[in-house]
């Protein structure tokens, strides 16, 4: 059951990322994308698939590959809002 609302809170945090990002600007929808995968879902995704992974192969231990797929995950999150942030729009010159 928990599975399913890792699996969940991720794909609602991807819907809502998407309502949000929907005729915005470049630089706005990497703002939003990059916030909803530092948060949401990245720790819903690295919870799930951890618990997915340990489930498989039936040892509670094998859980805490969460450990290194929470802070992946985070990091192109970061990457994605600091390029909405930094990213300046380039201008035409004639």
């Amino acid at each position: 059951m928990a599975i399913v609302i890792g699996y969940g809170i991720a794909f609602i945090g991807a819907l809502v990322a998407y309502q949000l990002s929907v005729g915005k600007p470049k630089d706005k929808k990497y703002k939003v994308w990059g916030i909803v995968l530092m948060v949401p879902i990245s720790l819903a995704l690295s919870f799930a698939i951890g618990l997915t992974y340990a489930v498989i192969v039936e040892s509670g231990w094998a859980s805490l590959i969460m450990w290194y797929i929470f802070p992946f995950i985070f990091i192109i999150g970061l990457v994605m809002f600091l390029v909405g942030i930094f990213n300046k729009e380039e201008t035409e010159v004639f």
